[in-house]
């Protein structure tokens, strides 16, 4: 057993994504992550995901045209809002887009696919968590239109898995509620009726 991983897991916590902070990570260290990250089930080698790295400018040009966007969609928005959606990519140094990329296959359904690239998204937390960076995963609106996904350079079949959100983090991390596992479990009792 390895009590180093084991007490690693217990205690792995999101960091705030306002806390995060630069300098992120050089290009290694994302080469590693992303090594790590593609470290998954992936039934029938179908590699159902792809990552994009928003980075420097990038992340204030993509904070401008979503600001743009919900206008757009929302009409007049106050100062705050449009602020808020300004800085959604600029928040942290590094944030990767875990995409899940469908592939047409007989056997394997578009569920299970699309559980490899949550996988992924997962692997890409722990390995920033290990790397000593704190990370944090979200979707938020612009992930479920056309036009949101278009600017964050997704192709019209593909679909936002999770925006993982890289950086330095220093001092505590809250502890949130967790599930109590016994009540998620049960031993298998038979077929269920009706």
């Amino acid at each position: 057993m390895n009590a180093s991983v084991i007490d690693f897991m217990l205690a792995r916590k999101s960091a705030p994504i306002q806390e995060l902070a630069g300098p992120g990570p050089g290009d290694e260290d994302i080469a590693t992550m992303l090594r790590i990250a593609s470290r998954v089930p992936d039934h029938g080698r179908l590699v159902p995901f792809r990552f994009i790295l928003y980075r420097g400018d990038a992340r204030v040009a993509i904070g401008e045209k979503l600001a743009d966007l919900a206008v757009k969609r929302e009409g007049a928005l106050a100062p705050a809002r449009i602020e808020q959606e300004r800085t959604r990519f600029s928040r942290a140094p590094l944030v990767i887009g875990v995409v899940f990329v469908p592939k047409a296959n007989l056997k394997i359904p578009q569920w299970e696919m699309f559980l490899s690239a949550g996988m992924a998204a997962m692997n890409l937390i722990i390995a920033a968590n290990a790397l000593g960076y704190g990370a944090n995963l979200i979707t938020n609106w612009y992930s479920d239109v056309d036009e949101g996904r278009a600017i964050l350079g997704l192709s019209p079949e593909e679909r936002v898995v999770g925006f993982v959100h890289v950086g330095n983090h220093t001092g505590e991390i809250a502890e949130r509620p967790r599930p109590d596992p016994a009540t998620l479990v049960s031993d298998y009792a038979g077929p269920r009726e009706g």
